[in-house]
């Protein structure tokens, strides 16, 4: 029971401090940057991750992307780019942070932070990540229950989605195995 409160509170928290007013809708097309959705040309690169600056304070040590992934998440025909990233260590895994990159503003500026789907100050691992389908960004949370539990050894786990409804992220729980 304290195990589901303690996972009931990661997963609010990451609704809470995720998407803010961030809205998106996901296209197949891509069309060259300033130019019309279907208007043609060549496809838009999506924003490079290690050009983006995070919202995380990692100390001085750089930070890490250890995954990304591109697509139309806004429907306005160029591709944006969701990223895990964490701050770098030479031992351990420190936590994670899932961002959606939208491309810069002006030409030369770095890509823009549109949305935090995981932020790593929840001291979460993200596993399994995915961006698929219409709209669809998942992946999987590996977290602590309590703070004695060995930040090597993640006692809890959630398969978790983030879907475009109404113009923002929606964050979705998926069904634990072997639950009903």
């Amino acid at each position: 029971m304290a195990t589901a409160a303690a996972l009931a509170a990661v997963l609010l928290g990451a609704a809470l401090l995720g998407p803010g007013d961030a809205t998106a809708t996901t296209t197949v097309t891509a069309s060259a940057p300033g130019s019309a959705p279907g208007a043609g040309g060549p496809p838009a690169a999506a924003p490079d991750p290690r050009a983006a600056r995070y919202p995380v304070d990692c100390g001085g040590t750089p930070v890490d992307v250890v995954r990304r992934a591109g697509a139309d998440l806004d429907g306005d025909g160029r591709p944006e780019t969701v990223a895990v990233v964490r701050c770098h260590s030479e031992t351990g895994t420190r936590p994670s942070g899932i961002y959606v990159l939208a491309p810069p503003t002006a030409k030369g500026a770095a890509p823009r932070v549109m949305a935090t789907l995981v932020d790593p100050g929840q001291k979460m691992s993200v596993t399994d990540f995915a961006v698929s389908g219409p709209g669809t960004v998942s992946a999987t949370l590996l977290g602590y229950s309590d703070k004695k539990v060995p930040r090597c050894c993640p006692d809890l786990r959630r398969a978790v989605e983030w879907r475009w409804k109404g113009g923002k992220f929606v964050l979705t729980a998926l069904p634990v195995a072997g639950s009903v």
